[in-house]
């Protein structure tokens, strides 16, 4: 095993395809856990051919696979799953992200490996859980973060909800499930076992919905899209300027309005009893965002953004990758990762939170399908090199 980051010492058996399960073995491996990803042979996980592919491999894979050992189990196999069961009954962690009861159906849920490896923290990750009237039905990210309440408060107004261009109720459930992990290996520290981790893709964005539950029960409103505004807090919106750049501004706080107010022209609004406060802001919020408007309108976004710089206004500009790649402070903060790819270098993103003890890191990039099976078959698992080709000869691996 790896023996730099905190998770060093921890081995982790991720089942999981696509992007919930492998983006917290992601994490994981990231901070120093030994994953171990299995794979469908021939095919591999999906995201290996995803979005953008060069030379045969999606650019995404050397990102989410990255510190990965690439092993190959046919799932449908009975030695398959023997191999399987050895690697799990050596592990501290699985992660699997299939239909409930699918582990099940083969034979490697976790109640399997209760007498066999008891502080086994078993991590699952569904659509809706592993209970429940839904827990059978399909839930895809974007299916789940409608049902959340998420997509409900998205968009404008009389006009269908819409999605960020990301799969980000996958990306939120990988999160959620690596911190599951990482608290039942604290509470294995103290019992000795483990226990299952039940990480739910809509449960994951319902975390996200902050007042949105007890504004319903106690006033009884239902929040409602609000284009790029938040609903009740004024004034924090975006605003195109001249140079057809659009800046986003957040002069919600009392002492903050007042410096944008002054920073944008309009002193009589800055120093305006009404609008003192957040209430009666609120109140006024169309006078506010027509004043804000007008003043971006009539300047460049680099003249808005100095302004409320000097005027110690939250403010900011709307980054495309390219403007991410090419910032001082993106690269002074470290947050992008160069690897090897066929002699060539690939910029991925760091993994987050920064540690100052005990950093992650990316030791090696997505490997090629496969690539570690003679190491964790023959190393880890004690079979010999005429096994290992016996059982990819037959497919198995």
């Amino acid at each position: 095993m790896d023996s730099s980051g905190p998770l060093s010492g921890y081995r982790v058996i991720e089942l999981g395809q696509l992007l919930a399960g492998p983006f917290a073995g992601c994490m994981l491996g990231y901070f120093g856990a030994e994953v171990i990803k299995i794979e469908p042979p021939k095919v591999g996980d999906p995201i290996r051919n995803w979005r953008e592919v060069k030379d045969g491999t999606s650019l995404w894979w050397h990102s989410l696979a990255r510190n990965k050992k690439s092993v190959t189990i046919d799932l449908k196999a009975s030695k398959g799953i023997d191999l399987v069961k050895n690697l799990i009954d050596s592990a501290d962690v699985v992660i699997e992200n299939f239909r409930p009861g699918v582990v099940e159906k083969w034979g490697i849920g976790p109640d399997e490996f209760k007498q066999s490896n008891p502080k086994l923290v078993y991590a699952r990750i569904s659509g809706y859980g592993q209970t429940g009237p839904y827990s059978s039905k399909p839930g895809f990210a974007s299916v789940c973060e409608g049902i959340s309440g998420f997509r409900h408060v998205n968009g404008h107004p009389n006009h269908a909800p819409v999605r960020p261009n990301l799969s980000i109720g996958d990306t939120i459930s990988g999160i959620h499930a690596a911190l599951g992990i990482c608290i039942a290996l604290l509470e294995q520290k103290k019992s000795g076992s483990g226990q299952v981790v039940d990480v739910a893709l809509y449960e994951s964005m319902f975390n996200l919905m902050e007042a949105v539950i007890p504004e319903y029960d106690g006033a009884g409103v239902i929040r409602e899209p609000s284009g790029s505004t938040v609903t009740g807090i004024v004034p924090t919106n975006t605003y195109r300027c001249l140079d057809g750049k659009f800046v986003v501004i957040g002069g919600n706080g009392d002492s903050i309005f007042q410096r944008l107010m002054i920073a944008a022209g309009y002193p009589d609004m800055a120093s305006d009893p009404t609008l003192a406060s957040n209430l009666g802001r609120v109140e006024h919020e169309a006078e506010i965002d027509l004043a804000l408007s007008s003043w971006c309108a009539q300047n460049d976004s680099e003249s808005i953004l100095n302004a409320l710089d000097e005027s110690r206004v939250p403010g900011g500009p709307i980054y495309n990758v390219e403007d991410m790649i090419n910032d001082e402070h993106f690269n002074a903060r470290e947050l992008f990762e160069t690897v090897e790819i066929n002699g060539q270098p690939l910029k991925i993103p760091a993994i987050l939170p920064k540690l100052t003890k005990t950093p992650g890191a990316t030791r090696w990039p997505g490997p090629k399908l496969g690539e570690h099976n003679e190491e964790v078959f023959g190393e880890l698992l004690g079979l010999s090199s005429e096994a290992i080709t016996k059982l990819s000869d037959s497919g198995v691996i």
